[in-house]
């Protein structure tokens, strides 16, 4: 994952903070993540998302609205008006820097603005909220206690997450009477509403309001047992993962061809993907990934190169052979790993060059007195005996089809 800081202008004029996180080699989609109230882009909940995307091949903007985290301006102007409005001056930046994002997430009153926002922009073709409220105004209970005063003062101290903020009337007046039933329902971009039903802060009575005024297609996720926040690591992931699975229906940009046919047998296949130097599909029987070389020699970075592959192929043979001979034998070993290098050195003699693989074997709990029999053992795995021994290499010519 690449993660670069980045700014742009608000809603109010000011300079707000971002975050540009993206996965190596070119993305799936671009999306947008809107934090929840009086948070910031580096929230728990944000980070783990953003992140986890990035895994499924999204690019992830997350920033700081006005006023909040490292962004520039003073809370008290802001309102729900102006969070929509930095949603939509955030996306049209990503838009004229990099590409339309086609995903808005939005958490808590986050979910509430990406909503309003995907109805002034085109090119967004699916929102996911998780634990919006159906009312912009429901945020009113953070500071119940303190209403009366705003309203007869024009403004008020008030303490959210155990940090002071100012709240101006302005405030409230932006937010009373905001339902966002009529927009769900507007709402051209697919929906996927992500809540827990044990939500402590929203209930799910909010949930099942937006759902039903949405049209098709629209999904919805329980996330079971999760708080608001989402602070437990497990239930950020698992809403991203769903997330992302989802989305790439609708938003996936086109580049990405589809992968190869599986191949037959033993037989493994690389095919381009015509998106960088090196960037291509490669099947092994049922299974397709992406192989790439790293930049500096013209690549994308996008998945292992050849010689990654050849270490892995080793290591992934002297594990599976280890554990194969450990069960025939009954032994009681911890979990196997083996790490493989790929040096290249010459011979101070002859000044011949060689391939020398570099293999280390770990066992969970240590190895004991089988420490040489594992060694002679890894030296007898067929991959092992493969690159020991000289091989024949045939090539043809496959005429197009």
């Amino acid at each position: 994952m690449r993660s670069d800081k980045v700014s742009f202008e608000g809603a109010l004029g000011e300079t707000l903070s971002a975050r540009l996180e993206r996965p190596n080699g070119p993305p799936r989609g671009w999306a947008l993540f809107a934090h929840c109230f009086s948070c910031s882009k580096d929230i728990f909940a944000a980070q783990r998302i953003a992140r986890r995307l990035t895994r499924h091949g999204f690019a992830v903007l997350r920033f700081d609205f006005t006023g909040l985290g490292q962004s520039e301006g003073d809370f008290a102007n802001t309102n729900f008006s102006s969070n929509v409005e930095d949603l939509v001056r955030a996306a049209r930046w990503l838009q004229a820097e990099h590409a339309a994002p086609g995903l808005l997430i939005g958490h808590s009153l986050g979910g509430a603005a990406v909503i309003a926002a995907a109805a002034q922009m085109d090119f967004v073709k699916a929102v996911a909220t998780i634990g919006a409220p159906a009312d912009a105004d429901h945020v009113r209970h953070h500071f119940t206690d303190k209403i009366a005063d705003i309203e007869r003062d024009g403004e008020a101290e008030v303490s959210l997450a155990g940090r002071p903020f100012r709240i101006k009337k302005q405030f409230l007046d932006d937010i009373e009477g905001r339902k966002l039933d009529d927009i769900a329902a507007r709402l051209k971009a697919a929906l996927m509403i992500v809540h827990a039903p044990l939500d402590e802060l929203v209930s799910i009575d909010n949930a099942t309001r937006l759902f039903v005024a949405a049209k098709h297609p629209k999904s919805f996720l329980s996330l079971d047992d999760a708080d608001h926040l989402l602070t437990r690591e497990d239930d950020a992931h698992h809403a991203a993962d769903v997330i992302a699975a989802w989305a790439l229906r609708y938003v996936e940009a086109g580049q990405w061809p589809d992968p190869p046919r599986p191949a037959s047998g033993k037989a493994a296949s690389v095919e381009e993907t015509g998106l960088g130097g090196f960037h291509s599909w490669a099947a092994a029987g049922p299974h397709a990934f992406i192989v790439d070389e790293p930049e500096d020699v013209g690549g994308l970075d996008g998945g292992p190169h050849p010689n990654q592959l050849l270490c892995a192929a080793l290591a992934a043979c002297t594990t599976m052979t280890l554990r194969m001979y450990a069960n025939r034998k009954n032994l009681e070993l911890g979990r196997i790993r083996t790490d493989v290098t790929l040096e290249r050195e010459t011979d101070e003699e002859s000044g011949e060059t060689r391939n020398v693989f570099r293999r280390t074997l770990s066992v969970e709990g240590g190895a004991g007195d089988l420490e040489d029999k594992l060694v002679e053992i890894a030296g007898k795995c067929p991959v092992h005996r493969t690159l020991e021994r000289a091989s024949t290499i045939t090539t043809g010519i496959k005429s197009p089809e």
